[in-house]
């Protein structure tokens, strides 16, 4: 089976990093998470990664617990998708995977500027690109800059991973009578109120007819199974 999408977004939580640890990351779910990575560039994929930071600070929650003005808390947020960023690189690299880390904020000592063109450079000679620092934006998510970032570099599809197997009625987790979606549209989505992703990403892609997935990450495969076009989680179009 050939890939059905080229070149992905692939949007992965900070919380999903660290597995069942509280707090910081899982050595394990970073390796099995690059495993499936790689697979995908064997594959010809040219794959770009977006990573929140909400195993070590999440700037909304974050700044109403201590109290913090909501932009220095959200900066604080971007800092922490870089510590991750940095992390899965390292991750790929050990297991031959060419990377690039860019970031919205500049931090040259670590990571190159975001830089559209370059990034798209980087994916056709088949390195994965890792975009850190959200949009270099407070009060914009690593969600909306998942798909600002699909939109700037002519990205086909959105891959969100989380730990369901796709978008439900209810949390799943909570509510068993929970119905699961299997497609959705754009419009349906945010009237429903939906929280698996902000109303500004969803938005974003409807206004670009920019395909969103969501799946489970938990099952190893999925993310090629979704690449290859199996029916996997849910797709949002």
């Amino acid at each position: 089976m050939k890939p059905i999408y080229k070149r992905i977004v692939l949007k992965l939580s900070g919380e999903a990093l660290q597995g069942k640890k509280q707090h910081g990351i899982d050595p394990a779910i970073c390796l099995s998470f690059a495993k499936q990575v790689k697979e995908l560039v064997d594959l010809g994929v040219q794959v770009a990664l977006v990573v929140g930071g909400g195993n070590i600070f999440r700037g909304e929650a974050h700044s109403k617990v201590f109290n913090m003005d909501r932009s220095v808390a959200d900066y604080m947020g971007m800092l922490a998708t870089v510590i991750n960023g940095l992390a899965l690189q390292d991750t790929l690299e050990k297991i031959g995977v060419p990377t690039r880390v860019q970031t919205a904020i500049e931090m040259q000592r670590i990571a190159e500027p975001y830089i559209r063109r370059k990034a798209i450079r980087h994916l056709e000679k088949g390195r994965v690109v890792i975009f850190a620092a959200g949009t270099g934006n407070p009060y914009f998510t690593t969600d909306t800059a998942a798909a600002l970032r699909a939109m700037e570099i002519n990205a086909d599809a959105v891959l969100k991973a989380t730990k369901v197997d796709g978008i439900y009625s209810a949390d799943p987790m909570k509510d068993k009578s929970a119905k699961k979606y299997v497609s959705l549209k754009y419009i349906d989505f945010l009237k429903k109120g939906l929280k698996v992703m902000d109303a500004t990403s969803i938005s974003l892609c409807m206004d670009n007819k920019l395909a969103i997935i969501v799946f489970n990450l938990n099952r190893p495969g999925n993310i090629k199974r979704v690449v290859l076009g199996e029916k996997v989680g849910t797709i949002v179009k």
